[in-house]
């Protein structure tokens, strides 16, 4: 269930829209922001709102690299994969992310913290190899810079679940 106050949001953004379906993206984002990801409700409800089908909806849903329809981890690591990127050894950034990890591209580690997904190019090939975490880009990156950030996360994501679980 969507809180009324988010539905009711949504609705008047697209009432004052001169064309409601150019805000699907915002539309999806925001939905997707309640959970962390884009539930089938979250589908349903957006193809209500903007008065598409749920598969205009999952074809666009799908198309976006920013879109989740899975649940991710409390950090979304994307890893660049495009050509300078590589050329610059994205390669074995992203094997060592995985070893480090314990995780295969596209998959979350089991305590949820960490999501690994490769992303064709996000724009930073000043700064590669790169990847963006929540959506902040870091690079370049060595073996030894991408260790250091991930201890830096983890204590952030215990730190957190930590003060979540006190009443």
């Amino acid at each position: 269930m969507l809180p009324t106050s988010l539905t009711e949001a949504l609705k008047a953004k697209i009432a004052a829209a001169p064309h409601p379906r150019e805000l699907v993206v915002d539309v999806m984002l925001a939905l997707q922001a309640q959970v962390g990801y884009l539930s089938d409700e979250a589908v349903a409800a957006a193809a209500e709102l903007l008065r598409m089908t749920p598969l205009e909806i999952e074809e666009l849903a799908t198309f976006y690299t920013f879109i989740y329809r899975e649940p991710v981890g409390r950090y979304v690591i994307h890893v660049c994969d495009s050509v300078i990127c590589w050329m610059n050894g994205a390669d074995s950034l992203a094997a060592h992310l995985s070893r480090r990890l314990g995780i295969a591209m596209g998959e979350t580690t089991p305590d949820g913290l960490f999501t690994l997904l490769p992303v064709c190019c996000i724009g930073y090939c000043d700064r590669s190899p790169a990847i963006l975490v929540n959506q902040r880009v870091y690079g370049p990156l060595t073996p030894e810079s991408l260790d250091a950030l991930l201890e830096r996360l983890k204590s952030r994501g215990q730190e957190t679940a930590a003060a979540e679980a006190v009443p």
